[in-house]
């Protein structure tokens, strides 16, 4: 049985949307769309510290954008590109509600503008 949704619980898209919402962050996910990088590389790329390219990192994964792996000392990441589906469906779904709520109103619009003539 599934637990009740406290206050404190974020959704997915919740995550993913938080987790996009920073530049560091999407410029990360667009270094790990061309190929998979070493978190060093990444925080030289970025300019910022390993500690920091971290906990961007934590964010990512939380979020299910990227996934990391450690082979002896280098901890590596890829982009997951599930992540970004769910983002995608979900915006998909909104510009289908609102382009029939558009076209709902396109025809009030137009039914008023005959009734004027």
């Amino acid at each position: 049985m599934a637990r009740p949704r406290r206050e404190g619980d974020a959704e997915p898209i919740d995550l993913l949307l938080h987790a996009l919402g920073d530049p560091t962050r999407r410029r990360m996910i667009e270094r790990l769309g061309q190929r998979p990088h070493a978190v060093s590389a990444l925080a030289d790329l970025a300019g910022i510290t390993l500690t920091a390219v971290g906990q961007h990192i934590r964010v990512l994964e939380e979020a299910g954008l990227v996934t990391s792996s450690k082979l002896g000392r280098v901890r590596s990441c890829q982009l997951d590109h599930g992540g970004l589906k769910i983002v995608e469906q979900w915006l998909s779904a909104r510009r289908s509600a609102w382009d029939r709520r558009l076209d709902a109103l396109g025809s009030v619009l137009s039914g008023q503008q005959e009734g004027e003539l």
